[in-house]
């Protein structure tokens, strides 16, 4: 499908990637924006009138309805909202509270929203939805295992929405970056991919039928490796441990 003329939804519209987006989406000559955030005066409005912020909790199914009863002209949904909270093996974690929350918001959130919009998208000629995921749904890093574990639950969502979708000529987009240069990964290092280049590759992708993009030199590599030699990329994560 194509940007310019598009009516777009992005979750998670208040942080630096959902920024990015909207920001991405108005040089791409997108109609409107509904940048979507449980607190919506949060959001940057560079725009005004073609940028519109609106109330939106992922985990809550009644304000997702009631988004998806505002915003009937979407054509484009980017499930951008995300958290990682719990840094540790799924032995180590000491916080199954804030594991459960990153289910919550990664997995079901982006299935609400999905399910939610996939109605106004079919009214309005189809469409496209794309999730934002993360290499680690390929490859579990022990690190930040139940992270990766609700990403790699998206992921599986997201190909069988690319599936169950097809009929109504609704595009489904699997995004899955390698770690991104936020203030959240400071203590990470090196390669990370910027904001403005998740988003640049994502758009590029809707418009150009990609279904799975790999935005940033790690993502791309891990990618590859995988289609290679995927228990080589295993060991490798695989030692990367967490402390008890």
């Amino acid at each position: 499908m194509k940007i310019a003329g598009a009516v777009s939804l992005v979750t998670g519209a208040n942080g630096g990637l959902g920024q990015a987006y909207i920001e991405a989406l108005l040089a791409a000559g997108a109609a409107k924006v509904y940048a979507a955030a449980r607190r919506p005066d949060s959001v940057v409005v560079s725009a005004p009138g073609r940028v519109v912020p609106i109330a939106l909790d992922v985990t809550d199914e009644r304000s997702v309805a009631a988004a998806a009863a505002v915003a009937t002209d979407v054509t484009l949904v980017i499930n951008n909202a995300g958290v990682a909270l719990n840094y540790g093996g799924f032995v180590t974690a000491g916080n199954t509270a804030a594991a459960r929350q990153e289910m919550e918001v990664n997995y079901f959130g982006t299935w609400w929203v999905s399910r939610a919009f996939a109605p106004v998208l079919k009214a309005n000629s189809g469409g496209a939805f794309a999730n934002v995921l993360s290499i680690l749904a390929l490859v579990t890093a022990p690190i930040i295992g139940t992270y990766s574990a609700s990403k790699a639950a998206a992921l599986a969502l997201t190909r069988s929405l690319r599936a169950e979708l097809a009929a109504q000529g609704t595009q489904v987009i699997a995004v899955l970056p390698g770690t991104i240069d936020t203030p959240m990964s400071k203590d990470y290092p090196d390669p990370k991919v910027s904001v403005a280049e998740v988003a640049a590759l994502t758009l590029r992708a809707i418009e150009e039928g990609i279904s799975e993009v790999y935005p940033g030199e790690q993502a791309s590599r891990l990618a590859e490796q995988l289609l290679s030699d995927p228990k080589a990329v295993e060991k490798q994560m695989s030692s990367l441990l967490p402390t008890a």
